[in-house]
């Protein structure tokens, strides 16, 4: 792949939600945990210079709570973000269809979304070239603020299955104290 034509899907899995009683589904927040967690997700990102100018996150509380800590993160370089209600709750071939229509001016793009779309998107779109401990890692566990970074020279529209690289798979996580 060139690098002038290769373009980044990086798939992030919110970060550790609470589940307050009463709470409906879409509106749980982050618990402690995840409001620490989720800015380590965005360390990762700008430690390895894997810099969304595009992010769509799903409308739940808690990827959005997640998308703002990594926002933070990313600092002036950060994208708006946009929500995306086809996001929640999504299985891979929604979100896939999401992607689909993400503009061919996007190079790098970030989707924050949720448990069990993450992980069957980024195994589905996982080439066999991909880099084999990422996709092991991916396969066997896809645990809250974990990431995969695909990469491609598909335009988005026609992203299917097996046709993006996966080079990355990372679960940044807060030190304990």
């Amino acid at each position: 792949m060139t690098k002038h034509h290769l373009k980044r899907l990086v798939v992030l899995r919110h970060a550790k939600a609470a589940w307050p009683e009463g709470v409906a589904d879409l509106d749980r927040p982050l618990a402690e945990r995840g409001h620490a967690d989720a800015p380590e997700a965005g360390k990762w990102l700008v430690k390895h210079r894997v810099i969304p100018d595009f992010i769509l996150c799903s409308t739940a509380l808690r990827t959005r709570q997640t998308t703002t800590w990594v926002c933070e993160e990313l600092g002036e370089k950060a994208p708006t973000p946009k929500l995306e209600s086809g996001l929640y709750a999504a299985s891979a071939a929604r979100m896939l269809a999401v992607v689909n229509h993400v503009p061919e001016t996007v190079r790098c793009l970030l989707v924050v979304a949720h448990m069990p779309g993450v992980q069957d998107l980024a195994l589905r779109l996982a080439s066999r070239d991909s880099d084999q401990d990422a996709y092991m890692d991916a396969a066997t566990h896809f645990p809250t603020a974990g990431l995969a970074v695909l990469e491609t020279e598909a335009p988005w529209a026609e992203l299917d299955g097996q046709d993006a690289r996966l080079v990355s798979f990372a679960v940044p996580r807060a030190q304990k104290r």
